[in-house]
């Protein structure tokens, strides 16, 4: 009798095993393939948001950099003493090249000058260097043409004494109606790119045309990038803006290395002339690390899956709980900055108003103190120490004006304190007294008992948001309008109203009203609102809309101390 045996013979055992083993051999690769394809485009995807985020510090950093350079030409557009050295007054040059270069210094400015309609340097910061710019004519630079012109412009080139690079910033002088001159001030880079350097950041910023201004390396300066064509350019023109004819193809040598652009949003966002931020993130290092993670994984998982996907579940678990680490720290970065620039752009809205409450009593005091001259002169002491202690009590105002614009400019970060209201209200009063003299709006403040209430705060965010309520408020009431501002406590929180005569929010305005970009200004961003919000629930109050018989009611809900 035969008896089949049930057991595979010898060799086709041996065939299953070993298709065995190539069928797992096969799906571990596939996997291991997959596995690094998945890891690197998710070390890749998190090195260029890591790198965006950093290029958008930077950005914002450079561009409230350059917004603090904008404001010095055109305040010192129309000063008397620029306006009358310009007219031919010889006798203040030297006390104008002694101011510049006080101005400077404190600025940080590489130079700062004063050019007559002709081009010609009549007085400068560095009037007693050996580079000094005085006598010089600068008529074939862009920026004085176009300042002339326009009233305002910008250039980046490089010096033609000094030959450094650098940003040029114009603004006119106009006297009687018709432009007599031009201030400048040159801003250079050189400390930037330094501590890019230092840092080990690799950035660069490129004009609309592609070309490269500034850089961590100075090799990319005045380098052309690779979309933008150099051919039909005006060689002559580039030799004397840039220092070369013919620009280089940028051609930066860091293998893997992944490229994010930000706007910087100078000269202004979303211009043609618009520069842009850019950041060179290396990449090997996170990818190889990703490509290490794969093998492991893989491997572990062909060892026990069982624990593969649980040290997977722990390992993204705490990937997940690190990004959102990083993240919340980067956006309250961000909000500080952004609170930070709508804190300067309030600022500049008021600059001219604080420029005319400064000019008085400087002409005031001047006037006192030729008077003086000559009252001592005449031998009248005691006259003369009377305009002497007005000139001092003018020189008091002028110091409580130019403290409260450094305290309300400062970037601060400070734990919320006990605060009087009334310091908020006065030095919102002050930061806009010219433009509430001027409009003839009348505003009613609550009573000094009131006003002394104690609450926790920050000062200057508590300030920052009562500026943009009175703000939008004399926005809305116009010219001779009405304006409130009153106080009442409850057990926990002081509820400081600012209260209008104006045209009032329609109910789907005032549903709309804490949203970004949303605005019923033709020429607003939406964003003054949405930033004071943040600031009232981050000092653990609130930013209210409240029903109004007539105008409009904003309140601003503050724990007491």
């Amino acid at each position: 009798m035969t008896f089949l045996n049930s057991a595979p013979p010898r060799g086709r055992l041996a065939l299953i095993v070993a298709t065995s083993l190539v069928l797992v051999a096969a799906v571990a690769f596939a996997a291991l393939f997959l596995v690094q394809r998945v890891e690197r485009d998710a070390a890749l995807f998190e090195v260029e948001t890591r790198a965006r985020s950093d290029a958008q510090i930077l950005a914002n950093g450079l561009r409230s950099e350059l917004s603090k350079f904008e404001l010095v030409p055109r305040v010192l557009a129309e000063d008397l003493e620029v306006a009358a050295v310009v007219q031919g007054d010889r006798g203040t040059r030297r006390a104008l090249d002694r101011r510049l270069e006080r101005i400077a210094e404190q600025t940080g400015a590489a130079a700062l000058y004063v050019m007559d309609a002709d081009g010609l340097t009549l007085a400068a910061s560095n009037w007693n260097l050996p580079t000094s710019f005085v006598g010089s004519n600068y008529a074939f630079r862009g920026y004085f043409r176009d300042a002339l012109a326009q009233g305002e412009a910008s250039q980046f080139a490089l010096g033609t004494v000094s030959r450094a690079p650098g940003l040029y910033i114009a603004h006119s002088i106009v006297v009687d109606g018709r432009p007599r001159g031009v201030v400048a001030l040159k801003v250079e880079f050189d400390e930037a790119e330094q501590v890019w350097r230092d840092s080990g950041v690799r950035a660069f910023v490129s004009d609309a045309e592609g070309i490269v201004l500034i850089a961590s390396d100075p090799a990319w300066r005045f380098t052309m990038l690779q979309r933008f064509a150099s051919a039909g350019r005006d060689a002559a023109a580039d030799e004397r803006q840039y220092g070369v004819a013919g620009f280089r193809r940028f051609a930066p040598d860091i293998p893997d290395a992944a490229l994010v652009s930000v706007p910087v949003g100078y000269p202004a966002q979303g211009t043609a002339e618009e520069w842009n931020l850019h950041l060179l993130a290396e990449t090997g290092p996170q990818v190889a690390a990703a490509q290490q993670t794969a093998r492991l994984e893989v491997l572990l998982g062909l060892v026990a899956l069982a624990l593969v996907l649980w040290a997977a579940f722990q390992w993204r678990r705490h990937r997940q709980a690190q990004t959102r680490s990083i993240i919340a720290a980067r956006t309250a970065t961000l909000r500080e900055q952004l609170t930070q620039a709508n804190r300067l752009a309030t600022l500049g809205q008021v600059t001219a108003g604080v420029g005319h409450e400064i000019r008085q009593p400087l002409a005031a005091s001047r006037l006192f103190a030729e008077n003086g001259q000559r009252m001592i002169a005449a031998g009248d002491t005691g006259g003369a120490a009377d305009n002497f202690a007005h000139i001092a009590g003018l020189m008091e105002r002028i110091g409580q004006i130019t403290d409260e614009l450094l305290r309300f400019s400062r970037r601060t970060a400070r734990e919320p304190g006990d605060v009087q209201l009334a310091r908020a209200i006065d030095g919102a009063m002050l930061l806009l007294r010219d433009r509430i003299e001027q409009s003839g709006v009348t505003i009613e403040r609550p009573s000094s008992s009131l006003a002394e209430t104690i609450v926790r705060a920050e000062p200057v965010r508590l300030e920052q948001v009562l500026v943009n309520l009175l703000q939008n408020a004399l926005d809305a009431v116009g010219e001779g309008g009405r304006i409130e501002i009153t106080i009442a406590c409850d057990a926990n929180f002081a509820r400081l109203s600012v209260l209008d005569d104006g045209p009032g929010l329609t109910r789907e305005e005032a549903d709309q009203l804490f949203q970004p970009f949303a605005t019923t200004k033709p020429d607003g961003l939406g964003l003054g609102l949405v930033i004071s919000l943040d600031i009232m629930q981050g000092l653990d109050g609130d930013l209210v809309v409240e029903p109004s018989g007539d105008g409009g009611r904003f309140t601003m809900v503050i724990p007491l101390a």
